[in-house]
Protein backbone atom coordinates (compact mmCIF):
# COMPACT_ATOMS: atom_id res chain seq x y z
CA UNK A 1 0.00 0.00 0.00
CA UNK A 2 1.26 3.80 -0.85
CA UNK A 3 -0.27 6.60 -0.19
CA UNK A 4 0.05 7.59 -3.90
CA UNK A 5 -2.92 4.73 -4.49
CA UNK A 6 -6.08 5.95 -6.18
CA UNK A 7 -7.76 3.90 -3.32
CA UNK A 8 -5.64 6.60 -0.53
CA UNK A 9 -5.76 9.79 -1.75
CA UNK A 10 -7.88 12.41 -0.57
CA UNK A 11 -10.67 11.83 -3.18
CA UNK A 12 -11.28 8.49 -2.78
CA UNK A 13 -14.29 7.51 -0.44
CA UNK A 14 -14.04 4.68 2.06
CA UNK A 15 -16.82 4.03 4.64
CA UNK A 16 -15.08 3.23 8.19
CA UNK A 17 -17.65 1.92 10.29
CA UNK A 18 -20.37 -1.27 9.13
CA UNK A 19 -21.56 -3.85 10.55
CA UNK A 20 -22.61 -7.01 9.82
CA UNK A 21 -24.98 -10.54 10.74
CA UNK A 22 -21.70 -11.32 13.37
CA UNK A 23 -23.37 -8.47 15.42
CA UNK A 24 -26.62 -6.45 14.29
CA UNK A 25 -26.39 -6.36 10.68
CA UNK A 26 -28.60 -8.04 8.04
CA UNK A 27 -25.61 -8.83 5.34
CA UNK A 28 -22.74 -11.06 5.54
CA UNK A 29 -19.30 -9.57 5.26
CA UNK A 30 -19.62 -10.84 1.86
CA UNK A 31 -22.14 -9.04 0.87
CA UNK A 32 -20.48 -6.09 2.36
CA UNK A 33 -18.04 -6.07 0.51
CA UNK A 34 -19.75 -6.74 -2.71
CA UNK A 35 -22.04 -3.67 -2.06
CA UNK A 36 -19.46 -1.19 -1.13
CA UNK A 37 -17.56 -2.30 -4.53
CA UNK A 38 -20.98 -1.65 -6.50
CA UNK A 39 -21.65 1.33 -4.76
CA UNK A 40 -18.15 2.79 -6.23
CA UNK A 41 -16.62 2.95 -2.77
CA UNK A 42 -12.79 2.91 -2.43
CA UNK A 43 -12.47 1.10 0.34
CA UNK A 44 -14.85 -0.23 3.95
CA UNK A 45 -14.14 -0.92 7.33
CA UNK A 46 -15.72 -4.03 9.25
CA UNK A 47 -16.42 -2.77 13.06
CA UNK A 48 -18.89 -6.12 13.85
CA UNK A 49 -19.88 -4.88 17.90
CA UNK A 50 -17.65 -6.48 20.47
CA UNK A 51 -15.95 -9.27 18.00
CA UNK A 52 -13.81 -10.21 15.26
CA UNK A 53 -15.50 -12.77 14.41
CA UNK A 54 -16.20 -11.94 10.42
CA UNK A 55 -12.77 -10.73 9.70
CA UNK A 56 -11.74 -14.41 8.16
CA UNK A 57 -14.94 -14.12 5.65
CA UNK A 58 -14.35 -10.38 4.82
CA UNK A 59 -10.91 -11.42 4.03
CA UNK A 60 -11.62 -13.93 1.36
CA UNK A 61 -14.40 -11.23 0.04
CA UNK A 62 -11.70 -8.92 0.25
CA UNK A 63 -9.52 -11.28 -2.17
CA UNK A 64 -12.13 -12.38 -4.49
CA UNK A 65 -13.58 -8.81 -4.71
CA UNK A 66 -10.05 -7.34 -4.58
CA UNK A 67 -11.11 -4.68 -2.48
CA UNK A 68 -9.61 -3.06 0.49
CA UNK A 69 -11.17 -3.80 3.65
CA UNK A 70 -9.46 -2.49 7.14
CA UNK A 71 -10.59 -4.68 9.87
CA UNK A 72 -12.31 -3.58 13.04
CA UNK A 73 -14.60 -3.89 15.70
CA UNK A 74 -16.99 -1.34 17.52
CA UNK A 75 -16.19 -1.50 21.32
CA UNK A 76 -19.08 -0.39 24.17
CA UNK A 77 -18.04 1.32 26.63
CA UNK A 78 -18.52 4.00 29.52
CA UNK A 79 -16.87 7.00 30.76
CA UNK A 80 -18.17 8.12 33.89
CA UNK A 81 -22.36 8.37 32.90
CA UNK A 82 -21.57 8.39 29.48
CA UNK A 83 -21.90 5.24 27.09
CA UNK A 84 -19.27 5.61 24.75
CA UNK A 85 -18.44 3.68 21.36
CA UNK A 86 -15.48 2.90 20.23
CA UNK A 87 -13.59 1.81 16.73
CA UNK A 88 -11.17 -0.25 17.20
CA UNK A 89 -8.83 -0.72 13.77
CA UNK A 90 -6.46 -3.29 13.06
CA UNK A 91 -5.47 -4.98 16.02
CA UNK A 92 -3.89 -8.42 16.43
CA UNK A 93 -7.22 -10.55 17.23
CA UNK A 94 -4.82 -12.81 18.99
CA UNK A 95 -3.77 -10.75 21.71
CA UNK A 96 -4.23 -12.20 25.03
CA UNK A 97 -5.74 -8.63 26.68
CA UNK A 98 -7.98 -8.07 23.63
CA UNK A 99 -9.66 -11.82 23.59
CA UNK A 100 -10.19 -11.73 27.56
CA UNK A 101 -11.78 -8.22 27.02
CA UNK A 102 -14.13 -9.22 24.40
CA UNK A 103 -15.32 -13.16 26.06
CA UNK A 104 -16.15 -11.28 29.36
CA UNK A 105 -18.31 -8.52 27.40
CA UNK A 106 -19.91 -10.99 25.07
CA UNK A 107 -20.85 -13.07 28.38
CA UNK A 108 -22.47 -9.92 30.18
CA UNK A 109 -23.93 -9.13 27.18
CA UNK A 110 -25.35 -12.68 26.49
CA UNK A 111 -26.87 -12.28 30.36
CA UNK A 112 -28.45 -8.85 30.02
CA UNK A 113 -29.91 -9.68 26.63
CA UNK A 114 -31.64 -12.77 28.26
CA UNK A 115 -32.65 -10.64 31.26
CA UNK A 116 -34.39 -8.10 29.04
CA UNK A 117 -36.28 -10.77 26.76
CA UNK A 118 -37.56 -12.76 30.11
CA UNK A 119 -38.62 -9.44 31.26
CA UNK A 120 -40.33 -8.38 27.54
CA UNK A 121 -41.97 -11.61 27.55
CA UNK A 122 -44.28 -11.03 30.20
CA UNK A 123 -46.11 -8.84 28.24
CA UNK A 124 -44.77 -9.43 24.76
CA UNK A 125 -45.12 -12.57 22.68
CA UNK A 126 -41.71 -13.13 22.39
CA UNK A 127 -39.35 -15.57 23.79
CA UNK A 128 -35.55 -16.52 24.22
CA UNK A 129 -35.84 -18.81 21.40
CA UNK A 130 -37.36 -16.48 19.37
CA UNK A 131 -34.33 -13.79 19.67
CA UNK A 132 -31.84 -16.43 19.21
CA UNK A 133 -34.24 -17.02 15.89
CA UNK A 134 -32.97 -13.30 14.34
CA UNK A 135 -29.21 -14.70 14.79
CA UNK A 136 -27.23 -14.88 11.95
CA UNK A 137 -24.04 -16.71 12.81
CA UNK A 138 -24.89 -18.70 15.79
CA UNK A 139 -22.50 -18.40 18.62
CA UNK A 140 -20.58 -16.40 16.33
CA UNK A 141 -22.44 -13.63 16.63
CA UNK A 142 -22.91 -10.87 19.26
CA UNK A 143 -26.33 -10.71 20.57
CA UNK A 144 -28.05 -7.71 21.49
CA UNK A 145 -30.97 -5.72 21.50
CA UNK A 146 -31.80 -5.69 17.88
CA UNK A 147 -32.44 -9.51 18.10
CA UNK A 148 -34.86 -8.62 20.27
CA UNK A 149 -36.11 -5.76 17.62
CA UNK A 150 -36.39 -8.20 14.93
CA UNK A 151 -37.87 -10.50 17.42
CA UNK A 152 -40.54 -8.04 17.77
CA UNK A 153 -41.32 -7.14 14.67
CA UNK A 154 -41.48 -11.07 14.03
CA UNK A 155 -44.31 -11.51 16.36
CA UNK A 156 -46.13 -8.48 14.87
CA UNK A 157 -45.83 -5.90 17.27
CA UNK A 158 -43.77 -3.47 15.27
CA UNK A 159 -43.34 -2.95 11.75
CA UNK A 160 -39.69 -2.59 11.26
CA UNK A 161 -36.54 -2.28 14.22
CA UNK A 162 -36.50 1.23 14.27
CA UNK A 163 -40.06 1.47 15.79
CA UNK A 164 -38.98 -1.15 18.10
CA UNK A 165 -35.95 0.73 19.23
CA UNK A 166 -38.04 3.74 19.51
CA UNK A 167 -40.35 2.00 22.22
CA UNK A 168 -39.76 -1.16 23.70
CA UNK A 169 -35.67 -1.63 23.08
CA UNK A 170 -35.13 2.21 23.64
CA UNK A 171 -32.76 3.11 26.21
CA UNK A 172 -35.44 4.94 28.07
CA UNK A 173 -37.78 1.67 28.26
CA UNK A 174 -39.01 0.24 31.65
CA UNK A 175 -37.34 -3.17 30.07
CA UNK A 176 -34.09 -1.60 29.53
CA UNK A 177 -30.84 -3.06 31.36
CA UNK A 178 -27.43 -0.68 30.46
CA UNK A 179 -24.54 -3.28 28.98
CA UNK A 180 -22.29 -4.52 30.77
CA UNK A 181 -19.07 -2.81 29.38
CA UNK A 182 -15.28 -1.54 30.34
CA UNK A 183 -14.05 1.77 30.44
CA UNK A 184 -12.91 3.57 27.68
CA UNK A 185 -9.53 4.07 29.34
CA UNK A 186 -9.29 -0.06 29.50
CA UNK A 187 -10.47 0.14 26.08
CA UNK A 188 -7.73 2.66 25.05
CA UNK A 189 -5.19 -0.07 26.96
CA UNK A 190 -6.34 -3.10 25.49
CA UNK A 191 -6.84 -1.86 21.70
CA UNK A 192 -2.84 0.01 22.14
CA UNK A 193 -1.44 -3.39 23.77
CA UNK A 194 -2.47 -5.27 20.83
CA UNK A 195 -1.56 -2.93 18.32
CA UNK A 196 -4.26 -1.19 16.97
CA UNK A 197 -5.65 2.22 16.60
CA UNK A 198 -8.43 3.34 18.87
CA UNK A 199 -11.54 5.86 17.49
CA UNK A 200 -14.46 7.54 19.64
CA UNK A 201 -17.29 6.77 16.96
CA UNK A 202 -20.48 9.41 17.30
CA UNK A 203 -19.72 11.48 19.92
CA UNK A 204 -21.79 14.17 19.04
CA UNK A 205 -24.64 11.84 18.90
CA UNK A 206 -27.53 13.96 21.08
CA UNK A 207 -30.01 11.37 19.83
CA UNK A 208 -28.11 8.37 21.95
CA UNK A 209 -26.38 10.27 24.79
CA UNK A 210 -28.68 13.12 26.65
CA UNK A 211 -24.35 13.10 28.65
CA UNK A 212 -22.22 13.73 25.96
CA UNK A 213 -18.81 13.49 26.23
CA UNK A 214 -17.06 16.51 27.52
CA UNK A 215 -14.27 18.76 25.76
CA UNK A 216 -12.45 18.01 29.19
CA UNK A 217 -13.09 14.25 29.22
CA UNK A 218 -12.27 13.68 25.54
CA UNK A 219 -8.93 15.37 26.43
CA UNK A 220 -8.35 12.82 29.11
CA UNK A 221 -8.53 9.87 26.17
CA UNK A 222 -6.26 12.14 24.12
CA UNK A 223 -3.50 12.23 27.04
CA UNK A 224 -4.12 8.32 27.46
CA UNK A 225 -3.30 7.62 23.65
CA UNK A 226 -6.48 8.18 22.03
CA UNK A 227 -5.80 8.36 18.13
CA UNK A 228 -8.92 9.94 16.18
CA UNK A 229 -12.40 10.89 16.72
CA UNK A 230 -15.43 10.07 14.12
CA UNK A 231 -16.58 13.17 12.85
CA UNK A 232 -18.81 12.47 9.80
CA UNK A 233 -21.47 10.24 10.82
CA UNK A 234 -25.65 10.90 10.82
CA UNK A 235 -25.96 11.38 14.39
CA UNK A 236 -23.30 14.08 15.27
CA UNK A 237 -25.15 17.25 14.32
CA UNK A 238 -23.28 20.26 12.58
CA UNK A 239 -22.63 21.80 15.74
CA UNK A 240 -20.98 18.85 17.08
CA UNK A 241 -19.07 18.06 14.02
CA UNK A 242 -17.35 21.54 14.37
CA UNK A 243 -16.68 21.04 17.94
CA UNK A 244 -15.45 17.38 17.62
CA UNK A 245 -13.13 18.64 14.59
CA UNK A 246 -11.74 21.25 16.65
CA UNK A 247 -10.52 18.69 19.24
CA UNK A 248 -9.27 16.57 16.55
CA UNK A 249 -6.78 19.42 15.05
CA UNK A 250 -5.91 21.12 17.98
CA UNK A 251 -4.50 17.29 18.92
CA UNK A 252 -3.28 16.28 15.88
CA UNK A 253 -6.32 13.16 15.67
CA UNK A 254 -7.34 11.05 12.48
CA UNK A 255 -10.84 12.40 11.83
CA UNK A 256 -12.79 9.55 10.36
CA UNK A 257 -16.46 8.99 8.49
CA UNK A 258 -18.94 6.00 8.22
CA UNK A 259 -22.43 5.61 7.71
CA UNK A 260 -23.04 2.52 10.39
CA UNK A 261 -24.39 0.52 8.01
CA UNK A 262 -26.96 -2.20 9.55
CA UNK A 263 -28.44 -3.28 6.29
CA UNK A 264 -31.98 -3.30 6.45
CA UNK A 265 -31.50 -3.44 10.72
CA UNK A 266 -31.08 0.64 9.94
CA UNK A 267 -32.29 3.99 8.34
CA UNK A 268 -28.30 4.25 7.72
CA UNK A 269 -27.45 3.81 3.71
CA UNK A 270 -23.78 2.29 3.07
CA UNK A 271 -21.28 5.21 1.93
CA UNK A 272 -23.62 8.20 3.04
CA UNK A 273 -20.99 9.11 5.27
CA UNK A 274 -17.46 8.52 4.39
CA UNK A 275 -13.85 9.41 5.23
CA UNK A 276 -11.14 10.40 2.56
CA UNK A 277 -8.64 7.73 1.31
CA UNK A 278 -5.78 9.40 3.30
CA UNK A 279 -7.40 8.95 6.90
CA UNK A 280 -7.52 5.13 5.73
CA UNK A 281 -4.14 5.28 4.71
CA UNK A 282 -3.45 6.89 8.08
CA UNK A 283 -4.83 4.35 10.09
CA UNK A 284 -2.94 1.19 7.74
CA UNK A 285 -0.07 3.01 8.64
CA UNK A 286 -0.62 3.09 12.72
CA UNK A 287 -2.03 -0.30 12.31
CA UNK A 288 -0.26 -3.37 13.44
CA UNK A 289 -2.39 -5.62 10.47
CA UNK A 290 -1.30 -5.06 7.36
CA UNK A 291 -4.75 -4.20 4.97
CA UNK A 292 -6.86 -6.90 3.47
Amino acid sequence: MTESNEAFSADARWDLHCHTRFSDGTYTPTELVKQAKGLGLQGVAITDHDTYAGWHEVAHAAEQYEFPVIRGSEITAYDMHTSVHMLAYLYDPNNEVMIDMFVATREARLKRTRRMVEAIAMDYPITWDSVLAQVGEGEKTTVGRPHIADALVHAGVYDNRSQAFDGICSSSSPYYIPTPSPSTHEVIRCVHAAGGVVVVAHAGATARNPELLSDAQIETLIAEGLDGLEIWHRDNFRVQQHRLSRIARDHHLIMTGGSDWHGKGKPNLLGENTAPGNVAAAIVKQGILGLL
